[in-house]
């Protein structure tokens, strides 16, 4: 019984927070503020909405292509398609239960391209540390530019993206340190740990073994190029927003990149925290919430069309292997 409250807790909660989050501050908003709003969505300039999805495409695309480059030394060459949809699935997953895509996005590598679940799953981990640090970067890029107004809006809210950044540090030095105890161990189930730990370390190792550095590195960039490129495309869709200065946008998407983590995929979260940052460069809060709204669901859509299509498909593509 115990298990299956914290299974709904892990699943439905940080979900159940995003909609009361989506309707307080709907409730929260005057009649004329709501109104304001819908207009600014409704009157949104498509073509710059669409061009934005194709820059989050992109990057899926790309990071779909770099993960062949950590599974290569471990003597692994899957499909193409089947690692662009595994890159999917996974995305979708994690509008569901927060974290759960890796696992998801490991498996399904592992059921259609036979890759150990370990070893698939180190690379995953790997890639994550790779974009962590490109976060960090431009995190304290965005921070050299604007600190006062990212300041400001960290203060007002009770965040700490550095404290976020050292947690997730100080998971990894955790996990790094029972991997050590496991080693050492004779029981056998620590036996049956350390293989999968073993396979882990390898996926990760392959960081460090790659040939094509080179390649990897262009692709990582590239990714986060399109990340923010999608969001910076955004302003033209709203005319309140066209003013939006480079640093205005590098604080808004600071911002945004951990809201989203706070939710299944931002859900509520996202658009309030768009609102509340552009509120600090002149935008006025509708404008600011529908930039948000219009970002998060746009991506979101893309992420259901293109998730959805990848698990009804992977069957159908893989029965003629």
């Amino acid at each position: 019984m115990k298990k299956k409250l914290i299974k709904f807790a892990k699943t439905f909660l940080p979900l159940l927070i995003g909609i009361f989050l989506i309707w307080y501050s709907l409730s929260s908003a005057t009649p004329q503020e709501r109104q304001e709003l819908w207009n600014n969505i409704k009157l949104a300039d498509m073509k710059w909405v669409v061009l934005s999805v194709i820059f989050g495409i992109l990057s899926h695309v790309s990071r779909a292509y770099r993960w062949k480059y950590l599974l290569e030394p471990l003597g692994y060459r899957p499909r193409f398609a089947n690692s662009f949809m595994a890159v999917m699935a996974g995305y979708l997953a994690n509008l569901g239960i927060p974290r759960s895509g890796e696992v998801l996005r490991g498996a399904t590598l592992s059921t259609y391209e036979k890759v150990p679940f370990d070893k698939a799953f180190g690379t995953i981990v790997s890639e994550r540390i790779a974009d962590l640090t490109m976060l960090l970067i431009i995190t304290i890029f965005g921070f050299l530019i604007q600190t006062e107004h990212l300041i400001t809006y960290f203060s007002t809210n009770n965040i700490n993206p550095f404290v976020s950044i050292g947690i997730l540090l100080a998971i990894i030095f955790c996990g790094i340190l029972f991997l050590n105890l496991v080693r050492k161990s004779s029981h056998r189930f620590m036996q049956k740990i350390r293989e999968f730990a073993r396979g882990l370390l390898e996926g990760m190792r392959s960081i460090l073994r790659m040939k094509k550095k080179k390649e990897f590195l262009f692709h990582t960039l590239f990714i986060w190029l399109m990340y923010l490129l999608m969001f910076y495309i955004i302003k033209f869709a709203i005319p309140e927003t066209h003013s939006l200065t480079i640093a205005g946008f590098m604080a808004a998407f600071i911002v945004g990149s951990f809201a989203i983590s706070t939710t299944n995929g931002g859900i509520g979260v996202y658009p309030i925290a768009m609102g509340a940052v552009l509120l600090l460069f002149g935008i006025n809060q509708q404008a600011g919430e529908a930039f948000g709204w219009i970002m998060w669901g746009s991506q979101t859509l893309m992420v259901l069309v293109l998730g959805g299509f990848s698990l009804l498909f992977l069957p159908i593509y893989n029965q003629k292997k």
